[in-house]
This record gives C-alpha cells, sequence and structure tokens, in this order.
C-alpha cells in the first residue's frame, strides 16, 4: 500500500504516531480546517472526542475517509446518516477504558456505603461523632448496560459481594459470564430492588432520557444512582428532583447533558450528589494506551487485515460476541 494521509482531529496532547513513519503523511486538523481537510483523507482519527466537529463536517461535498478510529468508547458524537450509511468502517477505544471505569464506579459505591463525605466533613468541623455505616457484601446492583464497561463494573462489583444485574438491550439467558442477561423491558421491574442502579449504557436513540422521572421513583428511598455513560441517558432536572426531594439516596454523574458543567449550574449544590467532570476512565497513561491502541489497528490497516474494535453504526457501538 502507498503513502496514506492519515488526518488526526485533536492535539492536546499530541498522539504518539512514531510507527506510522513512512507509511502515512500525518494532518492535523482543528474544528475550522476539518471540512476542508476530510475529502483528502484515507483514514481519521478523531483525537479529540469531546467535539462534535466530525459529525458537523462529515455531510459536506467530496469523498470521506474509508477507515475513522475514535479514541473513545462512545461514538454517538460521530454518528450522522452520512456516516452510518457509508462504507467507511468506525472503529473505537473498547478495551482502554472499562477496568479503570469499573474501579472509579466501586469507589464511589464505597465511598456512599462508608459515608465518606460525611467524615471528612466532621473531620473539617473537628467533631467527633461516631456513626455506622452500610455493609456492602449482600446488596443489590443493576448495571445498566451489558457491554464491556458494564461487564468489568458488574465483576468488580461482585468482588465486593454485591449481586450484580445485567441489563442489556436484549435478553440473553446463556451469557458464558453472567448466565443471564435482562433485556431493556425488564428494567422497570428490577429497579425497586436495587440499592445501587448503574448506567453504563451507549447512547441510541432508545436510550436516551431512559432514567427519568418515572424509573426515578421506581427506586427504593435508599438506592443510590450512578451514570457513566453518557450524559443526554438521564434527565438531569428529574435526578435533581429525586435526590432534593429523597425519592433517592443520592446520586453521583460523571457525565452530563451538556458539558463541561456550567459554573451556576444548581447540580453543583445538590447535597447527596457527587460531581465529577468525565473523568472516570481516564487514570494516568490512558493516552499513550490510546496511541498503541490506534496504532495496532494501523498496522492492520495497512496490511489489509481485519480491524479490531469494529463498530454496528447502526447499532451504535461494538456488538458483544
Amino acid at each position: 500500500m502507498s503513502e496514506q494521509v492519515l488526518l488526526v482531529f485533536g492535539t492536546d496532547p499530541t498522539p504518539k504516531l512514531d510507527r506510522v513513519a513512512g507509511r502515512a503523511r500525518v494532518v492535523f486538523a482543528d474544528e475550522q480546517s476539518l471540512p476542508d481537510l476530510l475529502p483528502t483523507a484515507d483514514a481519521l482519527l478523531v483525537w479529540d472526542f469531546t467535539s462534535d466537529a466530525v459529525r458537523n463536517a462529515w455531510p459536506g461535498e467530496g469523498p470521506r475517509p474509508r477507515w475513522v478510529h475514535t479514541a473513545s468508547a462512545g461514538v454517538d458524537r460521530l454518528l450522522c446518516p452520512e456516516l452510518t450509511e457509508s462504507e467507511t468502517v468506525l472503529t473505537n477505544a473498547r478495551g482502554v477504558f472499562e477496568q479503570p471505569i469499573a474501579e472509579y464506579v466501586a469507589g464511589l459505591v464505597i465511598a456512599m456505603a462508608k459515608d465518606f463525605s460525611g467524615t471528612w466533613e466532621l473531620q473539617r468541623q473537628r467533631r467527633w461523632k461516631h456513626r455506622e455505616t452500610m455493609r456492602l457484601a449482600g446488596t443489590r446492583a443493576v448495571v445498566v448496560g451489558s457491554g464491556p464497561i458494564g461487564r468489568a463494573i458488574a465483576r468488580t462489583l461482585a468482588a465486593l459481594g454485591v449481586e450484580a444485574r445485567l441489563v442489556g438491550r436484549t435478553e440473553r439467558s446463556d451469557d458464558p459470564e453472567f448466565g443471564r442477561v435482562h433485556g431493556s423491558a425488564a428494567l422497570s421491574g428490577l429497579l425497586p430492588s436495587a440499592d445501587w442502579v448503574v448506567c453504563a449504557a451507549p447512547l441510541t436513540e432508545d436510550t436516551k432520557g431512559m432514567f427519568d422521572a418515572s424509573a426515578f421513583a421506581r427506586m427504593r428511598p435508599s438506592a443510590r444512582f450512578i451514570n457513566v455513560g453518557r450524559g443526554p441517558l438521564v434527565v438531569e432536572k428529574d435526578l435533581v428532583d429525586a435526590v432534593l426531594r429523597r425519592t433517592i439516596g443520592g446520586a453521583a454523574l460523571d457525565v452530563f447533558e451538556s458539558e463541561p458543567l456550567a459554573a451556576d449550574d444548581r447540580i453543583w449544590d445538590v447535597p447527596g450528589l457527587f460531581v465529577s467532570p468525565h473523568m472516570s476512565g481516564d487514570t494516568v497513561g490512558w493516552r499513550d494506551a490510546l496511541s498503541e491502541q490506534f496504532l495496532d489497528n494501523f498496522d492492520r490497516w495497512v496490511a489489509g487485515e481485519p480491524l479490531l474494535n469494529v463498530v454496528d453504526k447502526k447499532l451504535g457501538y461494538v456488538p458483544v460476541t
């Protein structure tokens, strides 16, 4: 294969692409130059996966890259009808974020069960106040999203003694690891028995707004809700009302309908609601891991071999096989 044009959208920080030397000419694009450069590219690396620029620029005129790789697990910020219907192969960063996100969720669960925030506040006040906290072993979690991230979360919670139930798009009774995966239609019936509800689902037209007032109303007053999927999966005003009215016991959000969260957003001040800036999967060295993953797939691409992590563009995620 002759030298290809690799278009890279985003440079903060610049990905390590040393292994493409001699096999591809690397061109960097920002939001302004992307529409003009797209027709010139054979492959596109979406390094800045927080932007909608690719989705906005893709419907333009001219040829399009044959392969697009995004340095993220979710692809909702890329997909548009023109990309979905095209022959372009789309791959994602499956394999990089699963365990870090699972550890982050486990940390939140432990922190809420053991009231670490209350302990810190009492320490700040120099108050010695003995309290009883919640035992994790024997509690129940409903993890929504049966892909690699949801599975890693369920596996990690199970190691803490939490009984984790997975909810996916369709029901499966022969899952090799968890035995049964509940279908999305079963979610409403599972919510009343859950101590922890963790959302790790992909964002699609079917899942947008799936956690609304009716979903929170089905949860027990002591239940805690955690979202590490995508912000629009949750109707934020309904969640805030549920926490303030103590319909549920608390919540933690790592993703939001609009990011970054505005400084004057009332979510910052809701008692019992943890806020973190979309960082659950970002551990030391994660950018290097993303670069290596892309380079491994690039080696496959130039060799004409099947790519890893191919997204089903109509589903919006990599199917679990």
